[in-house]
């Protein structure tokens, strides 16, 4: 079958020789997939490659991907024949945006590990898109949720914190203009990680001391990348500072409060909390709304309070109503959000039962199911 390289695995196999545009041979037919496989096809700027078909069948993200391919193409065609498909569903549409949206990131990304900058337009009219239909999506737990892909990466990850950055800055008050801006910067706080080896991105195991500070050069390679392909200093600054923390305690200048750029303090707080998501920044339970108790501790001291209580205040009762799968097994749904201990709600399971769950201590939710 045939699948664009971001979704290529570790263990796929090529079903045929693949060349550069140019005729260079990059690998041979029969070749089993690694990681430094997929970064030579990137640097050779090879879009889709023929492999076996996996015996799991064809994934969710191909089959959007291909979709998307099948739409674009639908639309050419009634363009040309002067008829008309008709209109997405919304979240249809979010969807095909988002991995729109997946696809210009990672031409910027490979943009600017070849020449050291991106296209400062091709980015803003890919992004503003998407933006301008967050109005539509009241619902930021399920936004998330349904955005969520099991092939989590660079790119899908700082489309979300984009995205989540764009609705604390409105959440605080900020302009429309200011607000994009801010989900800008959030989109791109990560482009330095270009510059970083893949095979010290992707390890799995614990980084050496020397694999760890060049991780954390990403935010001075960003810096540098963004200056070179735009004016907006904050963005730059975003992708410098984003690790900086409140205390004192985060990277590359160790940073103290009242020295981190404002739209930087935002990003910081939708960076780790998708990160937390995703499993990333040490969360040993992935959920968000147990990572929503995680970040509110990080609010006193590390993180923006503003930011924090922004992202509190209006995520929670986006909670009620959503199905969860609890740690003694049954599904149920939150129905309320307790005052006493808002990260212990009251939940309705199906047997008809409530368990108030911060009376029932022992118990907690495993997972939100969308």
């Amino acid at each position: 079958m045939r699948i664009h390289i971001m979704n290529l695995q570790d263990g796929d196999r090529l079903t045929a020789d693949t060349f550069s545009d140019a005729g260079l041979h990059i690998l041979g037919k029969g070749t089993v997939i690694r990681s430094e496989d997929i970064t030579l096809l990137m640097q050779h700027r090879v879009d889709y490659v023929d492999i076996e078909l996996r015996e799991e069948g064809i994934t969710e993200a191909e089959f959007f991907a291909a979709s998307m391919k099948h739409a674009s193409e639908s639309r050419s065609n009634s363009s040309s024949s002067g008829t008309s498909t008709g209109e997405q569903p919304p979240e249809e549409e979010m969807k095909s945006q988002f991995l729109q949206t997946v696809h210009n990131y990672q031409n910027a990304f490979l943009e600017a590990l070849t020449v050291g900058k991106f296209n400062a337009t091709m980015v803003d009219d890919a992004l503003q898109p998407m933006v301008d239909g967050l109005d539509e999506q009241k619902d930021v737990v399920h936004l998330l949720m349904m955005l969520e892909r099991d092939d989590v990466n660079n790119y899908t990850h700082s489309i979300q914190v984009g995205l989540l950055s764009f609705y604390i800055a409105s959440w605080l008050g900020y302009s429309q203009e200011e607000c994009y801006k801010i989900s800008r910067g959030g989109y791109l706080h990560d482009i330095g990680k270009c510059k970083v080896s893949l095979r010290i991105r992707n390890k799995t195991e614990p980084l050496t001391a020397e694999e760890q500070l060049e991780l954390q050069r990403h935010t001075i390679y960003g810096h540098e990348i963004i200056k070179n392909s735009m004016t907006d200093e904050a963005t730059a600054l975003v992708a410098l500072q984003h690790h900086e923390r409140e205390d004192g305690s985060g990277y590359p200048m160790q940073l103290g409060k009242g020295e981190i750029h404002p739209y930087t303090q935002i990003v910081s707080v939708a960076d780790i909390y998708i990160g937390m998501r995703t499993g990333k920044h040490g969360a040993s339970n992935p959920n968000l709304i147990n990572n929503l108790r995680d970040i509110y501790g990080m609010g006193f001291g590390k993180l923006n309070e503003k930011a924090v209580q922004a992202l509190m205040q209006h995520l929670l009762p986006n909670f009620i109503g959503k199905q969860v799968l609890l740690s003694n097994g049954e599904k149920g749904v939150i129905v309320m959000n307790n005052a006493s201990d808002i990260f212990k709600p009251l939940i309705k399971v199906e047997s008809e039962q409530y368990r108030d769950l911060s009376k029932e201590r022992t118990l907690s939710i495993n997972e939100l199911l969308i």
